[in-house]
Formats: C-alpha cells, structure tokens, sequence
C-alpha cells in the first residue's frame, strides 16, 4: 500500500497521499444550498484521511445549468455561504477540498429548478414530438456568457477558500456535447472538425485559468462514455485523444480526470493502457482515474448489481507505483464507508464495509 500514501504536490496544494473522493451527485441541497449536512459529509471522509475531496457538481450562474434538482449551486449569497461552511469543516479536519463546476447543458428540460420555462441548452436544437423546445442551440453569444460563468465561478471557488476547481467536461454534459461529433453536428465554428468541437472547452479552460492565481489547481474531467451511450468515444485512438487534451494542458489544465466505469480497462487496442495512463502520457500532466475501486461487482444499470463486499487494491497500487497515473478516485467504497481511506491505510482490511445501494438513503450519504 505505500505507494496509495505518498505525499502528492499539484500547484499549491498538497496531498497526503494519492486517494481521492470521487465527486458523486447526492441532491441533498435544497433550494440549491448546501446546509450543514453537506459540510458533515466531506467532513467525515477528509477525518478519515482521504487526500483530496471533489465536490458533487456545483451549478455555474447560468439559466440552463441545473439538472438536477436539489443538487447545488455555485451562486447566490446563501448558497456560496453554505460552500464556505464545507470549506471550514474540510480544512478543520486537515482535508483538501476542489469544487466541481458542473453545467449540465442537453441534460435539462423545460420545468426544472430554478426558471421552469428555461430549456436545455446545447450545439443543436432538439424538440419534442410537439414542437416544444427541450433543448435551445446555442449561440455564439450564450457560448460566451457561459465562459464567462465557469470563470467567474472559479474565481469565487478561490476566494471562498477552495484548493482547486474541477472542470466537468464529461459524460454528455453541456461541454461534452460539444467535444462529441455524435451530438455536435453543427456547421459554424463550434462544430466540424475536431479542433472546432474543442473550442468551447478551450475557452472555458483559458477563461477560469485567467481568473485565479497562477498556482491555483484547475482539473478538467472528461470521458469516453456517455449516459446514454457506455460505449461512446470522444477519441478513436491515442492520437485523436492527444488532439483533444494536450491544448487544455496547454491552456491551463493542471490534472485530468479520466471518467470511466472500471479503472483497469485498456483505453485503445494494442495497449494495456487505461483511459487515465494515456491522458498522463500524451499530456505530461498529472492523471486522476477512476472506476470500481474497491468493489468485487459491476455496480449499474446494465449490470444486475446494486451491492458489492470490498476488493483487493493491488491493482491501484501497481499502476501508481509504474507511473501509469499519479491519484485514485473512490467513489461507492467512500460512501459506504466514510473511514475507508484510514482502515485501508492501518491494513484493517476486515473491517471495511461493502457497498449497497441502501446506503444511498442513509445519513452517511
């Protein structure tokens, strides 16, 4: 297990070691706003030793953000007030702590939180079997108000306290939208070509780098997957997936966050390669993965699972210690037990628990 707790350096922040909280969306914020709950949930995990914590998705100031509702927002007095609160349970239980700024695009339909008549928004227009607008393209305009959210949002993450940002640019998410020529047909110059269909993401990254101090952490989460699709691919090949993640490291990605359902998977064929090793090696930058760490069972929709007794790490610890990626993400083992990281790091393997979906209406989730 040594190399799973080795001290980790990214910018200005350092981490204890290499465990991660995975950023799961709970919709426990009513109203958009984070209460006292929320700070006692990152808290139990930053007590329990996990190096770094990433928020559930935290909603830009922007219309159309919101998905999701109870989930919350990243604006507004009482709800910046309640971000601050976790900002101070998480520290005062020496953890680390990034928000991830979350807009959720085609995802939204018209009668959701905060303005029901506000539609989905995305690179092309989608109506219903009505006419209705579900989902309204976005213009050249719209695209910049939201950069200029994402940016106005990391700055405030700063001012509050946070120790990073992470930007959701994954799974069919407002930004993923754009990168994915499945959902991005459009013909201007957000569309088309690959570097076209990168643009948007681009500027949100140039954009939120621009608005914070220089050695403040900015991580990006993408992903090949989408909901609707698992076997999605924004990138073919190592090739076309440096196209996409070396300008953002360029512009000011200072880890990646590499979205997949099982960490070990080969990305490509002909390499054994994960998703995140590839996003390390093309990019030179630091590399999150995640996926199933912790759990025997594939737990899904499409996988006839809904518990899990804990696994074996020696997986994460060898692809750590060849350099294959830098940081592990958790995410059901954490919220199944919040002392995870403290048990695995005492060798108290016995005393871990599994994971059920039951433990979703718990106090602990």
């Amino acid at each position: 297990m040594v190399p799973l707790f080795q001290p980790f350096s990214l910018g200005r922040m350092t981490l204890p070691n290499r465990i991660v909280m995975a950023p799961m969306t709970r919709q426990r914020s009513p109203d958009g706003v984070p209460g006292q709950d929320v700070a006692d949930y990152y808290r139990r995990r930053a007590d329990s030793g996990v190096g770094l914590l990433i928020t559930e998705g935290a909603f830009i100031d922007h219309p159309g953000a919101n998905a999701f509702p109870d989930s919350p927002d990243f604006f507004g007095e009482v709800a910046l007030a309640g971000w601050r609160r976790v900002v101070e349970a998480v520290h005062g239980a020496s953890g680390r702590i990034v928000v991830q700024l979350w807009h959720c695009g085609p995802e939204r339909r018209p009668g959701l939180p905060h303005d029901p008549a506000v539609p989905g928004f995305g690179p092309v227009e989608i109506r219903d079997d009505n006419g209705r607008i579900l989902v309204q393209a976005m213009t050249e305009t719209g695209i910049a108000d939201v950069v200029a959210s994402y940016a106005r949002a990391a700055a405030q993450a700063e001012a509050l306290g946070f120790d990073g940002v992470e930007i959701h640019a994954a799974h069919e998410f407002l930004l993923d939208t754009f990168l994915w020529k499945r959902s991005n047909t459009r013909t201007d110059a957000y569309g088309g070509s690959l570097e076209n269909r990168l643009r948007f993401t681009l500027a949100v990254v140039q954009a939120v780098r621009q608005a914070v101090s220089a050695d403040f952490p900015v991580l990006l989460r993408f992903s090949q997957f989408k909901r609707s699709d698992y076997a999605a691919r924004i990138a073919e090949t190592p090739e076309e997936l440096g196209r996409i993640l070396k300008p953002l490291a360029e512009a000011g990605v200072d880890a990646f966050h590499a979205s997949t359902r099982r960490f070990w998977e080969p990305a490509f064929a002909g390499s054994p390669l994960s998703l995140a090793g590839w996003a390390q090696r093309l990019t030179g930058k630091p590399a999150i993965a995640v996926g199933s760490v912790g759990l025997h069972s594939q737990i899904g929709s499409d996988a006839g699972a809904s518990s899990s007794p804990p696994a074996d790490l020696q997986g994460v610890v060898e692809c750590i210690a060849a350099g294959e990626f830098e940081l592990i993400a958790v995410g059901r083992a954490l919220l199944a037990d919040p002392g995870w990281a403290s048990k695995v790091q005492t060798g108290h393997f016995a005393d871990l628990h599994g994971y059920d979906a039951a433990v979703l209406e718990s106090a602990l989730f």
